[in-house]
């Protein structure tokens, strides 16, 4: 049988505020031709389908266009999609009742009986071959919210452990109803140790408060494939070509600018084989002007030198992300850039600024009792010295100072 992995699709996302459902539209019908060409038995998608839990309309009518063409043009194709953290669960499940007759299976939720034990038999999905026999056990576990995994008592990371053992005790279940030679696959969608993450993750895991990390080992060394997602960038755990993650289909950073996109492929009998992976289109081009942070009047010459637009789909041209390094403070700063880039064949996305390197020993912290001593020219030099590494410019010292004389007037 031959299987496809893609995770983090990300479908409504923004991208610095432009609207990506061009993009969106044309990995999904890539992905048809290519589930098609490839001759897939089972797509497996591993969450965050949607950026957001309450997507839009449009959002929604391009997900299930896509699993209606899916399945029409490949009518043997059974597909497993299970929910991320950017997605609400029982959203995502809400139309399983009219798919029970369907071989679409949508895993969101982890549910318990009355005992509040997990039932396990929601998490498997069985895959069949084409005889209709049942080939593979699929262990099909969302993102994992508290709660959700078994709570182990005096453990010292209550998180770590509780996943661990929520695929430890999946793992049993399903060996028990193993029969002859079927075999069992895994998904999920977490943070395992050692990912290499991109810039958009960073953000994320701060966001998470730093949830906890689980290692590769979690997975039961009988699970053939393990199919990942949460972490953006393609890439194997634990030095095990079977534990992986597919990536998103689209760059969600520019960091991600030299980096290509894929889709996870392999056949799978008794053992995982021909794995390789295929290489997504890039869509809209990402630019960067300049490479490296340069001056502004430098920025500037360049940002006139792009191309003029013409009458070219808007929805392909390139985003892009100015570099500029500052000595201080510029007021004007997006005005000049967007002066520059009218009539350019660009959509400005970000201006990345940079400020000299600090030469002054790190900020000590201060006591609460010491506050009441600063006066407010004081936290405004500090503040500046943090942001912009040098010191406070006099004539934006002086307007300062005029500014506090007019409150402390206004407040008399």
């Amino acid at each position: 049988m031959k299987f496809l992995h893609t995770a983090d699709w990300h479908i409504g996302q923004l991208f610095h505020e432009y609207d990506r459902n061009y993009e969106h539209q044309q990995f999904l019908d890539w992905l048809v031709e290519m589930l098609h060409h490839e001759k897939i038995d089972v797509l497996l998608i591993s969450g965050d389908v949607f950026d957001i839990s309450n997507p839009s309309a449009q959002s929604i009518r391009m997900f299930y266009t896509f699993l209606n063409q899916a399945t029409n043009k490949n009518p043997d194709l059974q597909i497993i999609i299970t929910a991320g953290n950017h997605d609400s669960a029982s959203r995502l499940e809400a139309p399983k009742p009219l798919l029970l007759s369907s071989k679409i299976h949508i895993v969101g939720l982890v549910e318990k009986d009355a005992e509040g034990k997990i039932d396990f038999e929601k998490l498997i999905v069985p895959i069949y071959d084409q005889t209709g026999r049942i080939k593979t056990y699929c262990l099909a576990v969302p993102f994992l919210r508290m709660g959700d995994y078994p709570a182990i008592p005096d453990c010292s990371n209550p998180y770590t452990e509780g996943v661990t053992a929520l695929y430890k005790e999946l793992f049993d279940y399903a060996q028990e109803k193993i029969q002859d030679d079927q075999i069992i696959i895994a998904m999920g969608h977490l943070h395992t140790h050692n990912a290499e993450i991109t810039e958009l993750d960073k953000t994320e895991r701060l966001i998470m408060g730093g949830v906890e990390c689980i290692p590769a080992t979690a997975f039961h060394e009988d699970i053939k494939y393990v199919a990942l997602g949460h972490i953006h960038k393609a890439q194997k755990i634990g030095g095990k070509d079977h534990v992986r993650y597919a990536g998103s289909p689209l760059p969600m950073s520019f960091s991600e600018i030299n980096y290509k996109h894929q889709v996870v492929v392999f056949d799978l009998d008794d053992e995982m084989h021909n794995l390789r992976s295929i290489e997504i289109p890039l869509f809209v081009p990402l630019l960067r002007v300049p490479l490296k942070h340069q001056p502004l009047h430098d920025v500037i010459a360049l940002l006139e030198q792009l191309p003029t637009s013409d009458e070219a789909d808007k929805a392909t041209i390139p985003f892009l992300e100015v570099r500029v390094f500052l000595e201080g403070p510029e007021p004007a700063l997006r005005h000049k850039v967007e002066v520059a880039l009218q009539q350019k064949k660009v959509r400005l996305a970000k201006i990345d600024v940079k400020y000299p390197d600090s030469k002054t020993e790190e900020h000590q912290l201060i006591a609460p009792e010491q506050l009441q001593e600063l006066q407010p020219i004081d936290v405004f030099g500090k503040i500046y010295q943090t942001r912009y590494n040098s010191t406070v410019p006099e004539d934006i010292l002086n307007l300062f100072q005029q500014v506090v004389e007019e409150v402390n007037q206004t407040a008399e």
